[in-house]
This record gives structure tokens, sequence and C-alpha cells, in this order.
């Protein structure tokens, strides 16, 4: 919302500065974005008129011109304006003015007496763009001829005046408009509202011919309130006057014409979008409904809407005319031939109009405000506001007047709101008494009735924000003022809890991930449906109804493809080592999750942590030579992160990896997670010189730890001893390391067990085409005493039975 400051201050002006006026809607709620000047500076720029003009004698562009700016001589300019003309009011800068700059270099412009084309030249006639008022430079600018010669050109036009943009919060819709803010200021500051001497023509306009046009409301949840009336003999040529334009101007809105620029200064004005149809061109009377599927209606910027059921429409016995609460249709609006017109304010249900703009790919300020809500019971009277104005601007002698023909159907009923005064108080924080409070409702223009405690609210029609308890407490603390309110602590029982022994936070496990040389990442949940497809080989991801962009339009069950975004992401910027991970959320449907402070149910939201390497193992130096990441690398990582737990790895089949390069991740038997090479195919698809190297493991089971237990230090020495045994290749060394470890937890003989190292797998001469030799080293250790060599022969021998069990057979 933009606007000028001095047209906020015609209808309230406190006695406040222009910064503290900002400072005082900010904190209300109103948060001002930007305050900045409506012209820049310039001096000795002052209303001229031109006496004469004559061609330059040495210049066929070039005119030389008589002015008489109030200084008492006439003075001789020459310019090259192609629409200077005798009697002509301009903008005449002095000798010695200074304007804004023109060129590269910033610096201001001063205007010197002095010889063009050999003629004296004593000052310089203005366009607006010389000002920097506006882009246009097709001439100078044509001031009204009342304009007084002589005064100083930014009294006159008013230039020493600042817009704000204010930051309006979804539920301020009664703000979208300079009388919104207006009754802000005024509720704020105790300053009165001024509008009748701005707005005297909410009187009825004398009614001249009794024309109606009929009017059907078909749809009442579309439309509640539909106000209209014939005006005849207008003359849409007239020009919109000088400060119409510059309000509308400096609220961030062309001028256009006069009948289009009136309706929009009201929306302006009072927050009610209207418009204005050419009376002529509507057949018939005019129908209020739903659209219907196959209709499509040009619109007054160029586009073609294509209209279902979704989205009310105002046609004629033809064709659809206008979007309802959006925008009209080009073949009803109104042109510089326009004579009669039919001028209408109705009132559209929020729900009915919310979303339909954006559906269609534009947004439009009636749709803005309609879509929040707009005051639904002074139709009438704003529509007599036009009124006046097209009467004042346009009107002829043979304009005639009809009567209003209203309809009310659907209404917002105005619920009463109580609030107990003993629980603003608590909310606040602040002891208001109840007359407090009765002022601050009285100073927002809201009736109410109270009774011992508490104070009976019914909303105005201009407030759809007004509901429940709250929304009243909002109002007595933006009102009291957030800044009068005291900053305490607050007062509670506060219990230190411990944190669980047996977990960690993901802070913990972040700083450890930036310990391995990741980087974070923190990226969208929404994902593209390809990742999903190509990652996860999910052809039903869940979907978004409302995406933030078109492409991002599911949300992600797995890290990958985020990830692999980051990698390619820096790899396009020339990084050739790219390290990153990210903790994050995947969403999955799930039946038996309900609904939950953190939960939607049918769905689950586990926390995942992700990693992926792409490059080089370590940034290039002399002390190594250089190699590629690999799946043992990140693999030490990711034992490195769930130490002192150990973990197994088992053969996967995972749509994202290599068929041969990758494993499943399993945590005490429970499958945790994946790790591995990108598939060959992915790496080709995303167009990725190597494959990077990933994992992906639940936060949970990562969170978890082991209790720090006692465990005695022998100061005997140890023993070691090496087994290979021969297998078949389709037995992996996990499974022989568990059967090994499970050997040593239960046999009584072999609790001297202290570590196993796989060290050597040999394939080759000497064993069959099938079969592999492992070599394990066993570290042996008691805390009571030396080991004896038998101790030591049973403990070996009782594993050699045990890896017996898988067909293994000692290496000769």
């Amino acid at each position: 919302m933009q606007f000028s400051e001095n047209w906020l201050r015609t209808m309230v002006n406190p006695k406040l500065t222009s910064e503290q006026l900002a400072h005082l809607l900010t904190m209300s709620g109103l948060e001002v974005e930007e305050v900045e000047p409506v012209a820049p500076p310039f001096s000795r720029v002052v209303v001229a008129q031109v006496l004469e003009v004559v061609r330059h004698p040495n210049a066929d562009r070039l005119n030389v011109c008589q002015v008489d700016a109030g200084t008492g001589s006439i003075l001789n300019i020459v310019c090259g304006a192609p629409n200077v003309r005798v009697g002509m009011k301009v903008v005449c800068a002095l000798d010695g003015a200074v304007l804004p700059p023109s060129g590269a270099d910033g610096k201001p412009f001063e205007i010197k007496v002095g010889l063009l084309r050999g003629v004296e030249s004593q000052g310089m006639l203005c366009s607006a763009r010389e000002l920097k008022l506006s882009d246009d430079a097709a001439g100078l600018m044509d001031l009204p001829a009342d304009a007084p010669v002589g005064q100083d050109f930014r009294e006159y036009y008013q230039l020493d005046d600042l817009k704000f943009t204010i930051k309006l919060t979804p539920n301020k819709a009664d703000c979208l408009s300079v009388l919104g803010v207006a009754r802000e200021v005024a509720a704020l500051t105790g300053s009165p509202l001024n509008l009748h001497n701005q707005m005297p023509a909410f009187s009825p306009a004398a009614v001249s011919i009794d024309d109606i046009l009929p009017v059907k409301i078909e749809a009442p949840d579309l439309c509640g309130r539909f106000s209209g009336r014939i005006v005849r003999g207008l003359n849409a040529k007239a020009a919109t006057p000088d400060w119409m334009k510059r309000r509308l101007e400096r609220s961030g809105l062309r001028s256009i014409s006069a009948l289009v620029d009136i309706s929009n200064y009201v929306m302006l004005e009072l927050g009610r979008p209207s418009h204005v149809f050419d009376l002529d061109k509507i057949h018939g009377g005019l129908t209020v409904r739903w659209g219907k599927a196959g209709e499509s209606l040009k619109l007054l910027n160029g586009n073609t809407a294509q209209i279902d059921d979704w989205i009310g429409v105002v046609a004629d016995e033809r064709e659809v005319e206008s979007l309802a609460g959006i925008m009209g249709g080009d073949a009803s609006g109104v042109t510089l031939e326009t004579v009669n017109i039919y001028l209408e304010a109705a009132f559209w249900w929020p729900d009915a109009i919310q979303g339909r703009a954006r559906k269609l790919n534009f947004s439009t300020d009636a749709g803005h405000r309609f879509e929040r809500g707009v005051d639904f019971a002074t139709t009438t009277e704003h529509l007599e506001r036009i009124t006046a104005l097209l009467l004042d601007i346009c009107g002829t002698e043979s304009t005639q007047v009809g009567p209003i023909d209203d309809q009310s159907v659907n209404l917002p009923p105005r619920l009463p709101v109580s609030v107990r005064v003993a629980r603003a108080v608590k909310i606040i924080g602040v002891p208001l008494t109840q007359a407090q409070i009765a002022d601050i409702f009285t100073r927002l223009g809201l009736s109410f009735e109270q009774s011992d405690g508490v104070l009976t609210v019914t909303p105005p029609s201009y407030r759809f924000d007004i509901e429940i308890e709250e929304d009243l407490i909002e109002e007595i603390a933006r009102v009291y003022g957030f800044e009068n309110i005291p900053a305490r602590p607050p007062v509670a029982a506060n219990v230190m809890l411990a944190a669980k022994e047996d977990t960690r936070s993901l802070f913990a496990i972040r700083h450890q991930l930036a310990d391995l040389d990741f980087q974070e990442v923190v990226n969208f949940s929404f994902v593209e449906a390809a990742w999903e497809k190509d990652f996860s080989a999910n052809d039903a991801p869940i979907a978004l109804l409302n995406p933030i962009a078109s492409q991002l339009n599911v949300m992600r069950t797995s890290l990958i493809g985020s990830l692999l975004a980051n990698v390619r992401y820096n790899l396009n910027r020339k990084l050739a080592r790219v390290r990153v991970f990210e903790v994050g959320a995947v969403y999955l449907r799930n039946p038996e999750v309900g609904n939950g402070p953190l939960a939607v149910a049918g769905y689950a939201q586990p926390k995942r942590v992700g990693a992926m390497a792409y490059g080089p193992v370590d940034d290039e130096q002399w002390g190594q030579e250089t190699r590629t990441v690999d799946y043992f690398d990140l693999k030490a990582d990711l034992e490195a992160l769930f130490a002192p737990q150990t973990l197994q790895f088992a053969a996967i089949d995972h749509p994202a990896l290599h068929p041969g390069r990758s494993a499943a991740v399993l945590q005490n038997g429970r499958e945790i997670g994946f790790i591995g090479q990108l598939h060959p195919r992915w790496q080709q698809k995303y167009d990725l010189p190597q494959a990077p190297i990933l994992f992906e493991v639940d936060a949970s089971a990562l969170q978890q730890r082991q209790v720090p237990r006692h465990r005695d230090i022998s100061k005997f020495q140890a023993v070691t001893r090496d087994l290979a045994f021969v297998v078949k290749h389709t037995v992996a060394a996990q499974d022989l390391l568990d059967a090994l470890f499970a050997e040593a937890a239960g046999n009584p003989a072999c609790k001297i067990l202290q570590a196993i190292v796989l060290f050597d797998e040999y394939r080759g001469k000497g064993l069959a085409e099938d079969e592999k030799s492992l070599a394990f080293r066993f570290t042996l250790q008691d805390t009571q005493s030396t080991l004896q060599d038998d101790v030591v022969d049973a403990a070996m021998a009782a594993f050699v039975a045990a890896a017996t069990k898988l067909a293994a057979k000692l290496r000769a």
C-alpha cells in the first residue's frame, strides 16, 4: 500500500514529524517499508507564462520565447519543445537554478545565462523528465491556466511531500486505503478525522432519469450485495485534474483517462474497487453467476482468461463482461468515446475471490482487496462519491443521473465478540482498566456494550479480522502501544532437564560431520517429481496443491536429489571438490500416523542425515598424491560417525546406486540407511564427469549412543594369531565376522578376544575359481593373567569350529 503523506494529512493531521509518523505506524503493526520524497531536490524553479514564440533565426527546431516568470522583467528563453505556445503556463528554471542530475556523473545541473546558436537564453523551460517527476520527455509540462505566475513550483505542485509504502499483513484489509490508514492514525494519536471537508459528496446526487439496468444475482455465495447506477451524457475526454493525477501517481498508479482515474482514485481513497461499464456495449441486463466451462473473456489487460465454474463472472445476455471482483472485460470497457456508463460497486465474498487471480497468473488491486474483505455496508455511499467526482470532472449540460439499484442478498453476519478485562491484562501484561479498554475501542470506532469486567464488541462492516477474543486483545495492545508494554522475563517454574546420556543432539552430529570436512546445506523439502522417480523409484510422490515453483511440486522421500543438485550447482561454478551434508526431514505415506502437534494424519516425517562427496578425497597438496574419493572413504566417515558402535553392511539393490558399489547400512541387524556410488545411468543423465559417493541414514539411529561402561585395562601382554579361511565367493566377509563375534560372545573360552581385523583377501593360484581366502588377525588378552598357549589354542579352535559352520576351511 503506497500513498502520499500530504493526502493522508488532509484526513488526519497529527502533530508528528514524518519520521515519528512512520515509526508510529510500524509499531502499530502497519510496517512502513519505505519513505521517499516524491521529487528530488531542485531550486529556483517557478510557474511562468509564455507571452510570445518566434522561430530561432539560426536553428529550425528551436524557438525564442518571451516568458513572464514573475521576476518583474520579461525573460528571453530559447526552447526546443514541440508543444510550446503562446499563453501556455509552464515550469521555468531561472538563472542560478539547480536541477536534478541528468548525466552519468550524478552531479546537479545548474542553469546559467548563455548563448544558444547566437541568441541569449535567460533560463530554461522544463519537461517533467528534466525535473525527474516522470519519464515523459515529449514536451513541456502544461500547467493549468489558473497556475499563479511566479509561484515556486515545488509549492504549487506540492513536491515537498513524501511517499509512504506500508507492508500490511493479510488481516489488515481495512487499511488498504488512505481512509483506513487515517482511521488508524486517528485512533493511535487521538487526532480528529477530517472527512467532511475532503469528501462532501457523500450526499446523494440529484436523480434526473429513472433508467435502471436489470441485474440478477444467481450466486449469493459469490456476491452478497450489488449496487449500480446509470449515468448518461458524460464527456470521457475530459482531463483528469492535476491534483488527482498527483495523488494517483504518488500511490503507484498512472493516469489513464478521467473515467478510469476516478474509479481508481476512490479505490485508493475509500478502499472500495468499483467498475465502470460502457452502457452502450451491454446487451440487455447483467447476471452475477459462477462461470461455465468453456467460457472465456478478453480482459482489460489484453489477456484472455479461460473460465470455469470456480470463477465468478458478471455476464450480459450474450457473453461474459467481467471477472467478478478481479478485472473487467475489454468488450464493455470505457474509452474516450464513451458517453453513457453503468457504475457498479459490489460486495464479493472473500472466499469466492481468493486464489482466482493467481490461477489466471496475474494480480489486480481489486482482487487484492476483495479477497481480504471490503466494507459491505457502504456501497451506495461510495457510488455517490464516484458519481460526484464524475459530475464534477466529466459532467456536461446533458449529463443525466439514474437512481441507485441496490440489491442485498447475502451479507456477512456481525457476530458480537466479547473480551474479558482480566484476560486482556493477563495476556498483555499491563494492568489496564475497563475504562482504558473502552476508550481504545471508542478511538477505533468499535461499537460495544460493557458489563462488569466484560466488553462485547460488534465488529464494523469494514473489519473482517475481529472474530475471537484474541483479536480484540491484539487491538488493545496495538493502540496501547507495544513500546509501552514493559519487558519482563516470563514468570514460570523452569526446570533444567538433564540430557539423556544415551542420546546425542543433531547439533553434535552436524559438528562431527563438519569436523569430517563436510559443509552443511539446507534445501527445500519440495523437489522435482523426476528426482523422486530417478532416485527412489517413486512414481506416486506426495504432490503439493500450491507449489512455490512449478518444478518443485512434490515432497521428497530422500535427500539424494537435493544433495545432487548442490553438487551440480558447485560444479557449474568450477569447484572440483564438493563435500556436503544435510540433516532434514523426508515425507512418507503412513496410514498409522495420526494428527498431532508435529504430525499430519497419514504422513510420516522422519529425520534423515545424508552426505555426498565428489572429486578428490583431499585438497591438492604436495604431501600425497591426488586421488578420487571412493566408497571406502565415505564408509570410513560413516563408521566414524557411529563409533564406537559397529555397523554391518550388506549388498543392496537401490535405484539411485551402482549395483556393485553400494550397500545397506545395518545397526544391530536393523537396516537404517544405505551407502554407495551414484548409478552410472544418473551420472550420465545429470551430466557429471565423475560419480559422487553418498550415504543416507536415519537420524534417530545416529543419535543413539552407548552409555560408557567401566572396563578393566589389562596390564598383561596381548597375543595375536592369524587365521586364513577359504570360503566360496558367495560368502561375505561380514557373515564370517558375525559368526566369529557370535562365538566370542557365547563361548567362555573366547572371552579373551579383544579384536578381529580382516587384513587380506586372496583369489587366484592355489584356489578354485569359486573360492577366495579371507585372512583375519585375532587379538587376545586377559585382564587377570598372562595368556598360556593352551588357553589361546582353545580359543582359536573354537573360532575355527565356528567358521566351519559357513563351510569355511583353514587355508593350508
